[in-house]
């Protein structure tokens, strides 16, 4: 395969607002490395917020960054010292680039690395037409799975994580957040026994999501209660919590309904001004979980079978756009009239 030494990627140019498509050098590939040409890169909400530049991408990005961390190509050349892959390869890859030696790294607890760097946030990512991470990060996808889906694994992942942390089987699940990780956590807790699923936002196009995705009760929490939600399930309260909107309200309602005894996973990031009622959780024992990344690669696994198995996760691809199209793309992520977003690269733009 013969690789340019240019190509376009979408880079954080300057600090402020916006991305801007580039030519740019293609990646050199160091030892244990290997270089994908990507086939397709999906949004994130991590991108909207680098295009928007808010207070964390301002403190945390340096410009000239190429963004980008839900992908899928194909190998297109080994760096030294790799073994165990060949070129042609269909690939996504851990956007967690954990440092191996770490207490953690080493008792199988990459995913809370504390010297991570992130795909498309510390270093170069995949928002381009070649990408260079190291082997030890990569995934193959099964031929049965369409590259659309592969492309992002990432929050799938996140939604696995998070999903499968307690339980499921039987139980009564309350989700607050429907962007598109709790849409597809809505759906595992579907997929592996839940009997109640009820998602909370204010959103309804995201609720409508959910509720495809298997949620047998949405409340859009600008018209109605959870509280009366939960009354008409007739439910006592909730065995398991999946926080994953960070807004405070929302954290509040789930702690006043959970049942006693009921464990919270908690993805959404709450800001430093909410006040928790730790009376409700003290009082019921109530255990919560904070929820980071993905196991590595535990997770993977899951999720892959869960594919194998019949899990809809194509119901939250709502647009698939080529690369030249990205603004389009962007400002459907931050209206919210999306699930996730696919740029396609056969078009190069």
């Amino acid at each position: 395969m013969s690789i340019p030494q240019t190509m376009q990627a979408l880079v954080k140019r300057e600090a402020g607002p916006g991305i801007w498509l580039e030519e740019v050098p293609v990646p050199e590939v160091g030892t244990n490395e290997v270089l994908i040409r990507l086939e397709k890169t999906a949004i994130c909400g991590t991108d909207v917020h680098i295009y928007d530049w808010d207070e964390w991408s301002s403190q945390t990005i340096k410009p000239g960054l190429i963004i980008g961390h839900e992908f899928v190509g194909r190998i297109a050349e080994l760096g030294p010292g790799v073994v165990g892959y060949d070129v042609g390869e269909r690939v996504s890859a851990e956007g967690h680039v954990a440092c191996g030696v770490c207490r953690n790294c080493k008792r199988g607890k990459q995913h809370l690395c504390p010297y991570t760097e992130g795909i498309g946030v510390n270093r170069n990512g995949a928002f381009a037409e070649y990408v260079a991470v190291p082997a030890s990060n990569l995934w193959r996808i099964p031929e049965a799975v369409p590259s659309e889906l592969a492309a992002f694994f990432d929050p799938f992942g996140n939604a696995a994580h998070c999903a499968l942390k307690f339980d499921l089987v039987g139980e009564d699940v309350l989700i607050t957040g429907a962007g598109p990780i709790g849409i597809i956590a809505a759906g595992i807790c579907r997929h592996v026994g839940a009997r109640n699923v009820v998602v909370s936002d204010v959103n309804d196009y995201r609720l409508e999501l959910a509720a495809s995705m298997g949620a047998n009760r949405t409340v859009n929490v600008t018209r109605e209660s959870l509280q009366d939600a939960t009354r008409e399930l007739k439910l006592e309260g909730y065995d398991v919590g999946l926080e994953m909107s960070g807004n405070g309200r929302a954290f509040d309602d789930m702690l006043e309904l959970m049942y006693p005894a009921g464990k919270i996973a908690m993805l959404g990031i709450l800001s430093r001004e909410s006040q928790v009622n730790w009376h409700q959780v003290i009082f019921k024992g109530l255990e919560l979980h904070g929820i980071y990344g993905r196991l590595m690669y535990e997770t993977w696994y899951k999720m892959t079978q869960m594919l194998l198995t019949g899990f809809p996760l194509e119901k939250v691809l709502t647009h698939q756009i080529p690369i030249s199209d990205y603004e389009q793309g962007f400002a459907l992520m931050q209206e919210g009239r999306c699930g996730k977003v696919v740029c396609d690269w056969s078009e190069r733009a």
